[in-house]
């Protein structure tokens, strides 16, 4: 890269910085990105009165989600830049055929200011697995070994 090449990228950088630098003096520019992180759980056949539909908001914590704060613990560990926090399991992975109940999941909304529709199942190990990950913002439902 060229000495220009180079000193015209700093000189971006540095006007990015300075912009970024004046966003918190804008009254409620942070609480207006936050506010847009609204997700609603739906679960359905997971027994013991954990199905329903519920509400969750996280920064502050937020909602009818019966573990607002462990819920947002669990998406805030899960939360990588450039990565699908709600992603589906890969076509073509090999999974153990594992069956973990007729329990199902939606979860729509905001998170992280991209929008979110996933849905999840026990079908298999790796759903199973892509479930138990995101206890407790989906009900614990038992690991696969205790399944058996």
């Amino acid at each position: 890269m060229s000495y220009f090449a180079v000193r015209g990228a700093l000189g971006a950088v540095t006007v990015v910085a300075a912009v970024l630098g004046a966003v918190p003096a804008l009254p409620g520019a942070a609480v207006a990105t936050v506010a847009a992180d609204h997700l609603t759980v739906t679960v359905l056949h997971a027994g013991d009165g954990r199905d329903g539909t519920y509400e969750l908001s996280c920064h502050p914590g937020a909602g009818s989600h019966p573990d607002v704060g462990g819920a947002c613990r669990v998406l805030d560990r899960s939360t990588r830049w450039g990565r699908d926090t709600f992603a589906p399991v890969a076509p073509g992975t090999a999974c153990t055929m594992l069956y973990g109940g007729p329990a199902t999941a939606r979860v729509t909304g905001t998170w992280a200011g991209r929008p979110v529709d996933a849905t999840y199942d026990r079908s298999n190990g790796c759903e199973i697995g892509r479930w138990d990950r995101m206890v407790p913002l989906l009900p614990g439902l038992g690991t696969s070994s205790e399944l058996g």
